[in-house]
């Protein structure tokens, strides 16, 4: 069957044996060809045709599957002249191109080649800076070509109108309060998987159906939020794809993995990304990203939600891989002088208590740790780690008595005071109040603004920067391998918004009091004052 140039020539693609795609690519050549076998529908050549010249004015060409798209959605007509395909789907990996083809098709159809005067087009995000993208793509090209265009645009930051048509282009991160904006001819959504509720959608596309033709295009990649528009969106394209329900006017273009364990074969990464043949930049870059996800996948999860289409739902994993955790068992430099925060977990007074000093020189952290073990602690026969060999080390005190004393922990803290700057005391804030008095009496509270109270939230806020500093390998915490044993029985859970917690392993035999320490830490790491450190000989300490 032949349709037109742009459709055949990537349909044909997609069936030939060097092509790398989806299954849902293949169902979307079937829907195309069966709409076409089966209604009385035709492509529009010559409109078509001067759509496709538009592309001289632009630094870049359509790639064939944005032609096929534009064709299909722009150009495709029923007999009664209604367009077949008024809803597009893009849902692509990132850096496909999504928004340089909506750039084009948004600057194409405010021209006379629409044949639709006054059709404004309304552009929805969530941020400013992304509802922004696609529109200062246009004004960019406007702009290096203002001599040209200055005959045929008016432009600003805020609108882009074309003179014949009085047709205008404009971005919106909530509904447009113009009496331009309750009349577009088209919206578009940008990251649609960023929409938590329909607000704001049923709010924008209320207004269409005033001008003729009216379309809607909507540009994604996956996200982190579950059940809500876009999982709904996805849904209703697959029902289509497979035959399920009618498509309603949707072309539904959708690009991902087939299975996860995919993205392990570099090859296989192309059926999340169409554009990606054609961009050995974009390549490169993604190679570079994979072996990081590989490294750290808990703190890499974009990798496989943005990238390759396929979030990762909840899960879970070791804080990071173990040759980051040799690789941090090392020397600290002498910090002598230099500017601190501390952590501290206090979790279980007849268990184990740990505290520590981070310190930050330029990109590199540091970690002083040092830990009480109750003698009483019913655990200890569990426990597998040497601990004699940290008490020898000098990081680790064992206390006879039922419980650690809070005094223990600020005395060291006092001592260490008088070496180092410390700034700011973190701790668990529901931890606090056993350790508040004893914070006090050195000088550590809360009115002194010295002291954070750690939240959950603040623990995931400071994950990211974790994950980064361990998969970087950009910290020390000196040659004993009691942080590196810490680390290791620390689990890095994701949950389905990619928001990170750490729980045990393991919650009797495998301990991660000094890790937890750090993380609290981390929470502070802003307030560690910037100090040169030039010479400072490296001493062997944990």
């Amino acid at each position: 069957m032949k349709i037109c140039r742009q459709i055949d020539q990537y349909i044909e693609y997609v069936r030939s044996k060097e092509a790398v795609v989806c299954k849902e690519q293949l169902l979307l050549c079937d829907l195309v060809e069966k709409v076409f076998a089966e209604e009385d529908v035709y492509v529009d050549e010559e409109q078509l045709s001067k759509y496709m010249g538009i592309q001289r004015h632009f630094p870049y060409k359509l790639f064939p599957w944005e032609q096929f798209c534009f064709a299909l959605h722009n150009c495709t007509y029923r007999a009664d002249g209604q367009l077949r395909f008024p809803i597009l789907l893009i849902l692509v990996g990132r850096g496909a191109g999504k928004n340089g083809y909506l750039a084009f098709e948004d600057f194409a159809l405010v021209t006379p080649i629409n044949g639709v005067k006054q059709y404004h087009i309304d552009m929805f995000a969530t941020s400013e800076d992304q509802a922004k993208a696609t529109f200062e793509d246009i004004w960019n090209i406007l702009e290096d070509r203002e001599d040209y265009f200055k005959n045929y645009f008016r432009w600003n930051l805020e609108c882009i109108t074309n003179i014949k048509t009085g047709s205008k282009i404009k971005y919106h991160t909530r509904a447009p309060g113009t009496k331009d904006g309750g009349r577009p001819g088209k919206i578009d959504f940008d990251e649609y998987h960023a929409y938590k509720d329909y607000k704001l959608i049923e709010v924008a596309v209320s207004g269409l159906g005033k001008k003729k033709h009216p379309r809607r295009t909507i540009i994604t990649t996956q996200g982190d939020e579950r059940d809500g528009p876009l999982d709904s969106l996805i849904e209703d394209a697959l029902g289509i794809l497979n035959g399920d329900i009618p498509d309603n006017g949707m072309l539904p273009f959708i690009c991902w993995l087939d299975e996860a364990k995919e993205v392990d074969t570099k090859g296989m990464w192309h059926k999340a990304n169409p554009s990606l043949r054609y961009l050995p930049d974009l390549m490169h870059e993604m190679e570079i990203e994979y072996e990081e996800y590989k490294r750290d996948p808990v703190n890499h999860t974009a990798f496989m939600t943005k990238r390759m289409n396929r979030p990762t739902g909840e899960t879970e994993f070791c804080v990071t891989d173990w040759e980051n955790l040799v690789e941090a068992t090392k020397k600290l430099p002498d910090l002598k002088g230099m500017s601190c925060v501390a952590g501290i977990d206090y979790a279980k007074t007849n268990d184990f208590v740990a505290a520590g000093l981070l310190f930050k020189v330029d990109e590199k952290r540091y970690w002083l740790h040092h830990t009480w073990v109750c003698k009483r602690s019913r655990d200890l026969p569990r426990i597998k780690y040497p601990l004699k060999e940290a008490e020898e080390a000098g990081v680790l005190t064992f206390v006879d008595e039922a419980e650690i004393s809070p005094t223990l922990v600020t005395e060291w803290l006092a001592k260490q005071a008088r070496i180092y700057i410390i700034e700011s005391v973190a701790i668990d804030n529901f931890r606090y109040s056993l350790l508040s008095d004893a914070l006090k009496s050195i000088g550590f509270t809360p009115e002194k603004k010295n002291v954070k109270l750690v939240r959950p939230s603040d623990i995931m806020k400071a994950a990211v920067i974790i994950g980064y500093v361990l998969s970087r390998r950009l910290i020390a915490w000196g040659e004993c391998t009691i942080m590196r044993w810490y680390a290791w029985n620390t689990e890095a859970k994701a949950d389905k918004k990619g928001n990170i917690t750490y729980e045990k392993i393991e919650p009797r035999s495998r301990k991660t009091d000094g890790f937890m320490a750090y993380a609290a830490a981390e929470t502070e790491e802003d307030k560690i004052k910037k100090r040169p450190m030039i010479g400072r000989r490296m001493r062997t300490v944990c």
